[in-house]
């Protein structure tokens, strides 16, 4: 699964992302470049940013970041984000 960029309401997807990694940290770095490349081919509506993510193992702190400018521009877009955690 790991990340799908779709029109909320629909199965309609836009994006596929990170499609072999599991791991938070890598998962959101992949949405914020695909953010920060794609803002302009999307207009204003209601999306779903789902972020299908594992524990990553012996885990204990750090983790994914998402930048006030990532963040921005899913404000703008109407984009929501789901955190989906997946067991193994």
């Amino acid at each position: 699964m790991p990340i799908y960029i779709k029109v909320e309401q629909s199965n309609e997807k836009l994006a596929h992302l990170a499609k072999d990694h599991w791991e938070l940290p890598i998962q959101i770095q992949e949405l914020e470049n695909w953010l920060l490349e794609n803002p302009l081919n999307l207009t204003p509506s209601n999306y779903i940013a789902d972020v299908g993510f594992s524990i990553r193992e012996n885990a204990c702190g750090g983790g994914a970041i998402l930048s006030p400018k990532a963040m921005s521009i899913m404000g703008k877009l109407g984009i929501k984000l789901y955190l989906s955690e997946y067991g193994e």
